[in-house]
């Protein structure tokens, strides 16, 4: 069933959920395991509900058996899963005449698998659908057999011990689905690591320089690491989605498992590279690491505290950036940050929300949003948007401008700049034409990237002219 059947591994399914919903009960695993691992999987099984219509079945594989169906043979679900969840996989797809399962005191897997269906079918009496090379030890005493999801090594293993019939090879995980996974594109954001240095205005070393792109590579190793525990805690959310159903984890393309080995690398190695830069930095990477895991465990499910938080986990990078460098970030670039980056949030709802009521889906899964509340968060981000011109408007009038800038009169002119923008991304939202994540949007945006470079253009010479 795990790995053939479904393109995922239902036991890694449901330590995923226990560990986001119950998470107290991750102490008990050991102890259960004590009893063996038929125990265990009994005792998860029946602590956690899954989601069986959402799990991503093997089309291909469903089309065959349903092929044999009419041709009258029998069908038996044999799976190493605890019989509780492989009955309800059985009662779903009402395609199999018997359901052999492990019970809590026998794991039916490998030899024992073997064992079971020797002793209820005879030697060679059977044909198995394995996609594993612990599925040899069925496949030695099957008629034929049947390779589902397996890699070119376990067909050729297969084809040693048994006639095989059909190979349904596994789909490779190419560079493009890990690009995917770490989602590469979203390191863009981490730029905001440099962005105390612009408003700053200070000459980097050499040393300075190595240093801030050691940090850039830090953050971006960790937020890669945390959008894998997002996408793991969220999978039952992204099946329910338009089209999040597609992502690696989700579709079944990237297992549960390999998750978790990336996952621990990557925190491991942007620790360690945090951890050779002087300063606060690491401290600030502890904080965003705490806050956004905090955020995928829970937060994103309250509703305007969510939008709160990516906001803060914005204005962070900004924080760590300074870090690096000993910079005292200004009370103006923070206050900016945060109303700037609230609205961004608020954009990224109401376009789910909005793509959501377009397909005739009234909330989001695993959120706590209606599609009656999109009016309010349109309020709210436009707010939160217009809120942050006037912090640079009043920006303009402090004292700390006289001492960057030798024109800060010139500053005034981003402050149509700024409303036109905020204006132009809140009205492509509006018309549906908003990606859902802004960020994405405006750098793939032409009329964004130009407001950005003019923006840059207007400090630059404000402080240098």
């Amino acid at each position: 069933m795990d790995g053939t059947l479904i393109l995922t591994d239902t036991l890694h399914e449901l330590v995923i959920r226990l560990l986001r919903e119950k998470p107290h009960l991750i102490l008990a695993l050991p102890i259960w395991l004590l009893s063996g691992k038929a125990a265990l999987k009994q005792k998860i099984t029946a602590s956690i509900d899954l989601d069986i219509e959402r799990l991503p079945f093997n089309k291909e594989l469903i089309n065959w058996i349903h092929s044999q169906k009419k041709l009258g043979r029998k069908l038996v679900l044999c799976t190493a899963s605890d019989k509780a969840i492989a009955k309800k996989i059985a009662t779903y797809l009402n395609l199999f005449d018997e359901v052999i399962a492990s019970n809590g005191k026998i794991n039916i897997a490998g030899k024992n698998k073997a064992d079971t269906l020797v002793e209820k079918f005879g030697e060679k009496g059977f044909d198995y659908v394995g996609n594993s090379l612990v599925d040899l030890f069925v496949w030695r005493h099957s008629k034929k057999g049947i390779v589902v999801n397996g890699t070119k090594r376990t067909a050729q293993e297969a084809r040693l011990v048994t006639d095989v019939e059909l190979h349904i090879p596994k789909k490779k995980n190419d560079l493009f689905i890990w690009m995917k996974v770490l989602r590469l594109h979203q390191w863009i954001k981490n730029i905001l690591i440099f962005v105390p240095i612009f408003t700053a205005h200070i000459h980097l070393t050499k040393y300075d320089w190595i240093n801030l792109s050691i940090a850039f590579l830090s953050f971006s190793l960790c937020a890669s690491a945390i959008y894998v525990i997002n996408d793991l805690f969220d999978l039952e959310s992204d099946r329910a989605h338009v089209t999040k159903q597609h992502r690696p984890f989700a579709s079944g393309y990237v297992s549960i498992f390999s998750g978790i080995v990336i996952t621990t690398t990557l925190l491991i190695a942007s620790l360690l590279l945090a951890y050779i830069i002087e300063g606060s930095f690491f401290i600030w990477l502890l904080v965003y690491l705490v806050l956004t895991t905090a955020y995928s465990w829970g937060l994103k499910r309250l509703i305007i505290v969510d939008c709160i938080t990516l906001a803060t986990l914005y204005t962070l990078r900004i924080a760590a950036g300074a870090a690096v460098l000993s910079l005292t970030i200004s009370f103006w670039l923070l206050t900016f940050s945060v109303f700037l980056f609230l609205s961004l949030a608020f954009i990224k709802r109401f376009a789910e929300l909005q793509a959501n009521l377009s397909k005739g889906v009234k909330n989001v899964h695993g959120r706590s949003y209606l599609s009656t509340d999109i009016p309010s968060i349109h309020l709210f981000g436009v707010a939160s948007g217009y809120t942050s011109i006037l912090v640079l408007a009043l920006y303009i009038n402090s004292e700390n401008v006289s001492k960057l800038y030798l024109t800060p009169e010139l500053i005034w002119a981003g402050v149509p700049l700024l409303l036109f923008w905020i204006s132009w991304m809140w009205l492509q939202a509006q018309r549906g034409l908003m990606h859902e994540d802004p960020i994405v949007f405006a750098i793939k945006d032409k009329t964004s990237l130009l407001i950005s470079i003019i923006f840059i253009g207007i400090f630059t010479i404000a402080h240098y002219w």
